[in-house]
């Protein structure tokens, strides 16, 4: 599916694409509306309405501020999510897919449209990077990666030849933002969340296992394909933060 020779520089979507989405989806849609309501006493009734005004916003830079739900809900986002940060975890084959990447020559570069307060949660708890040259959020650009000026900015930031450029994400909005961006090579992920079902993106290809684009001629092919203990610990709504 992949020529290696022909990719310079692979990019990837973190949430729902190296991390298991569930951890997203349990905490957006289940633990913040419960905790918000016991936090502010309110009837169970309450917690819908949370649900609807989070979604309300999904694809806007909004969506993925911890910053602006904090402000707008009046609780402290981080130390709520602190309070389930034991479902963070990697999908299932992600590190050994880090782990040839790196042995390999793509320089990677992680494009996610999580915030800073969120990556400072996620990236200690799952060492994402130390595999990682170059990490760029789109609160660095004022602009999430549905909307064409993300690229625009991420290709001044870390220059790359778009035809020579793979691009992995779960979000099938990103991706079409990322196609009509001039991206070449484009993959979705068939199941971002681990104990939700499948989805069918349609226009892209989508992976089960990253093993599925690695070449079979690799140096310890066999070992590279088993999936990582301990990387699973669990999975978002799709366009993770």
């Amino acid at each position: 599916m992949i020529d290696w020779r022909a990719i310079d520089t692979v990019l990837l979507d973190m949430d729902g694409t190296l991390l298991d989405l569930h951890f997203d989806s349990h905490f957006w849609l289940e633990h913040l509306p419960r905790r918000y309501v016991e936090l502010h006493r309110l009837d169970e009734a309450s917690q819908e309405k949370i649900r609807s005004r989070i979604i309300s916003e999904q694809g806007t830079l909004n969506w993925y501020s911890l910053a602006y739900w904090s402000r707008e809900l009046g609780v402290d986002i981080v130390a709520l999510k602190r309070e389930v940060q034991h479902l963070i975890g990697l999908r299932s084959d992600a590190l050994d897919f880090l782990t040839w990447l790196k042995r390999a020559h793509p320089r990677v570069v992680l494009a996610t449209n999580a915030d800073r307060e969120s990556l400072a949660l996620k990236l200690p708890l799952t060492g994402l990077e130390d595999y990682l040259d170059a990490i760029v959020s789109s609160a660095d650009v004022g602009e999430p990666k549905e909307a064409q000026e993300f690229w625009f900015a991420l290709q001044e930031i870390e220059p790359f030849d778009p035809a020579r450029t793979l691009f992995i994400d779960d979000n099938p909005s990103v991706l079409e933002s990322a196609r009509e961006f001039g991206i070449r090579h484009l993959l979705g992920i068939k199941q971002p969340d681990s104990r939700r079902p499948e989805h069918d993106l349609e226009e892209f290809i989508a992976l089960d296992r990253f093993a599925s684009i690695l070449p079979d001629e690799r140096p310890g092919a066999g070992a590279d394909t088993k999936p990582h203990a301990g990387t699973n610990a669990g999975a978002q709504p799709t366009g993770g933060r």
